[in-house]
């Protein structure tokens, strides 16, 4: 099953993500490459806080998808950090998210490349056996 995430969704989910953290002391906001880095840019904008090259003390660590969460849990023992995603296919634990779906449904972003959508899928289904 696909989703299709729109920007009308993406924004929604910046005002959302913004509103839960606009009374935080943020040191700054880290996107994740490249999933994250829309995300980021538009938090920074929306909450008027600096993009930082790397994650640091009592930031916010944003990404586009928690899947499995191998590229988050690497910032988890960042003191103070935030943690938010656009979509979680797990229900979140240490990590905030705006959407959950399920393990099996692929993820289609605005801002991606629609001629690859299809080829990517297959890799993606084939790597994680969900054909």
């Amino acid at each position: 099953m696909t989703r299709y995430f729109t920007w009308s969704d993406f924004d929604k989910s910046v005002d959302y993500i913004a509103n839960q953290c606009k009374f935080m002391n943020l040191s700054g906001i880290y996107g994740v490459p490249r999933g994250g880095l829309c995300l980021a840019v538009a938090l920074s904008h929306k909450l008027d806080i600096q993009l930082i090259e790397k994650p640091s003390k009592n930031s916010l660590i944003v990404d586009d998808v928690f899947e499995t969460g191998t590229t988050l849990r690497n910032f988890k023992h960042i003191e103070g950090a935030n943690f938010f995603v656009l979509v979680s296919k797990q229900k979140p634990i240490w990590w905030n998210a705006v959407n959950l779906t399920h393990k099996k449904e692929w993820i289609v972003f605005p801002w991606e490349n629609k001629r690859n959508e299809l080829q990517e899928e297959k890799e993606y289904k084939k790597k994680r056996g969900l054909n």
